[in-house]
């Protein structure tokens, strides 16, 4: 018989692989729901199980898309590579500091990106390249750093980062980007795992069901970016953006 804890875990892994495979922001749905059903464990354990389901719905997000979107693929190599041992360095990190200093400073960027998606009527939907490709390889390296580290530091609100930084610094709208993203998440989720399972955090009993909804959710998910195109990805991500604010708002107000 199914356990009523398989059953939470695994509707909040479909949920999660259908929004974060438009525009990021799965980990605010999958992270809080694992915590809350899994309160007997470790975090390190909650935190390590929850990137298996991630992977799963990262994975054939990125495959979809990248069957329809033009992906630039050395770009991508440079990026998933240095992106992959800062989530290793993330995730180490987070096991032996608290990442709560951290969350004031998010909740401030991410209500400063709100703003100007919602003000900018032709962000993400105008594609426009805005720097030379030597500087294009610069700022994805330095990015990639950062954006490895927050993922495997902190977590949610990383995929919404990630499609941010390609269309403002990179010029590519919602579609290409959320594509580009996909990949990049990939290469966090990975090097995440490589931490959390050499240490025995991965609670696979749960794991592998979940990541089976978080890819059906995934599929889902990303077909629909496809077949909707830019306007509907660039509601989402606002979607998401404000539901990211709730979440730090609660961690940081009323926790």
């Amino acid at each position: 018989m199914i356990s009523q804890e398989i059953i939470i875990l695994c509707a909040g892994a479909f949920a999660a692989g259908f929004i974060d495979s438009i525009v990021g922001g799965g980990g605010l749905i999958q992270t809080p729901v694992t915590l809350v059903t899994l309160p007997q464990y470790p975090l390190a354990s909650v935190l390590g199980t929850t990137k298996i389901p991630s992977i799963f719905g990262t994975s054939i997000a990125a495959l979809q898309y990248s069957l329809k979107v033009n992906i630039q693929w050395k770009l991508m190599a440079l990026m998933c590579s240095i992106a992959l041992a800062a989530a290793y360095a993330g995730s180490k990190t987070v096991s032996l500091v608290s990442n709560s200093f951290m969350k004031p400073v998010i909740f401030c960027m991410l209500i400063l990106v709100a703003i100007y998606t919602y003000t900018k009527k032709d962000f993400g939907i105008a594609t426009t390249k805005t720097i030379n490709k030597k500087n294009t390889t610069v700022y994805a390296a330095a990015f990639a750093i950062l954006i490895g580290f927050y993922d495997g530091f902190i977590g949610p609100g990383a995929g919404s980062f990630m499609i941010l930084f390609f269309i403002s610094i990179l010029g590519f709208d919602f579609l290409k980007a959320s594509a580009h993203s996909k990949l990049v998440n990939v290469s966090t989720n990975l090097g995440s795992i490589v931490f959390f399972s050499g240490s025995g955090n991965i609670l696979y009993q749960y794991a592998i069901p979940m990541a089976v909804f978080n890819f059906i959710g995934s599929l889902i998910g990303s077909r629909l970016a496809i077949l909707k195109g830019n306007k509907f990805i660039r509601v989402f991500f606002l979607l998401v953006i404000a539901g990211t604010i709730i979440r730090f708002g609660y961690d940081i107000f009323f926790k």
